[in-house]
């Protein structure tokens, strides 16, 4: 009897075996690969911003944040990660889980430019790590200047420059950033030498430093420059925008002024991991272009500088992306430029 019921236990074990291991299994989290885009958001999700707050990247991420909290019934929310021109942010989106929980709202510097003036310090590549999800707004910039800056077009800016070079600092969000290339760019172009300062926080940083004096020009985006133009804290003399715009009628244009093409007028952007799927991918991108396209939105945006240009597919944005890598690369290649 008792050998009967030994060989019923041994029998038995495998299937108890497999429950138990079914039961275990049966309470970890699904592979990203395996969630439903039905079920998504299960949990709060959140939006990696490259800088401090107060910049047009923290900006745009809020209140697309907002729209996808309203949409999703998950709270959305934005957590800020300055730092090492944007790598900070760029790496932690690349290394999260590709389950849609972590996403980025980067730009063209952290998203197209990073990739080659930090070749050799970062420890992923954003092209082949991360997927562009959604385009989300352009903007318009300016070179901007404390209001008492002795110089009111870029003319002025050149002959200061050439009478003391290197007297002058401007300003930028950070070694690689578009406002550091483009005051290259016109540099080269000019024939001037200035000196930069960098900072890590992006603009919510820099146009404390433009107002103050302590680095007195700068190429800026209108959303974050509007409201201190506008309170006479800082001036702008010159727009990178094709023709002169509404708001500013009397600053001319960069090739008004001799100086066409230079200039960035920029695009923010949301990613996520490459491998995350691609319905969870779909489900965010509908989400965020409905309430962009929104006419009071769009409205909304366009009293603060920012242009909505929602990408017509998470495909066509990302080769955008992809095209403007290799643009920015070629010429950190022929300019020389490089961070060490």
């Amino acid at each position: 009897m008792v050998a009967s019921f030994r060989r019923k236990a041994m029998h038995a074990l495998p299937a108890l075996a497999g429950a138990l291991v079914y039961g275990i299994f049966a309470t970890l989290p699904l592979p990203a690969a395996a969630q439903s885009a039905d079920s998504f958001p299960a949990r709060p999700v959140k939006i990696l911003v490259p800088y401090a707050p107060g910049g047009a990247t923290d900006i745009i991420a809020r209140i697309v944040s907002a729209r996808m909290t309203e949409s999703f019934g998950q709270s959305v929310v934005v957590e800020n990660r300055p730092g090492a021109s944007g790598n900070l942010a760029l790496e932690a989106a690349a290394k999260a889980p590709a389950d849609g929980y972590t996403l980025l709202v980067g730009n063209v510097s952290t998203n197209a430019i990073n990739e080659t003036t930090f070749a050799h310090q970062l420890q992923i590549k954003p092209s082949r790590d991360l997927v562009g999800i959604a385009k989300l707004v352009e903007i318009p910039h300016i070179i901007a200047t404390t209001a008492n800056f002795p110089a009111n077009s870029i003319a002025d800016l050149i002959a200061l420059a050439k009478k003391d070079p290197g007297k002058i600092f401007y300003a930028s969000a950070g070694l690689g950033s578009y406002p550091h290339l483009d005051m290259e760019k016109l540099q080269r172009a000019a024939g001037i030498k200035l000196t930069h300062v960098p900072y890590k926080g992006g603009a919510g940083q820099f146009i404390p430093a433009i107002i103050s004096g302590e680095a007195p020009v700068a190429f800026l985006n209108l959303s974050s420059a509007m409201p201190q133009v506008k309170a006479g804290k800082m001036k702008a003399i010159a727009t990178t925008a094709p023709a002169r715009l509404a708001e500013l009628p009397n600053v001319a244009t960069m090739a008004e002024q001799g100086f066409a093409g230079i200039g960035t007028n920029a695009w923010q952007g949301m990613f996520a991991l490459v491998a995350m799927p691609r319905p969870i991918i779909d489900k965010i991108f509908k989400t965020v272009a409905s309430g962009l396209s929104n006419p009071e939105m769009k409205e909304r945006l366009s009293k603060q500088m920012l242009d909505v240009a929602i990408s017509p597919s998470p495909a066509q944005f990302q080769q955008l992306v992809e095209n403007e890598t290799r643009a920015w690369g070629d010429f950190l290649r022929e300019a020389k430029i490089k961070i060490e």
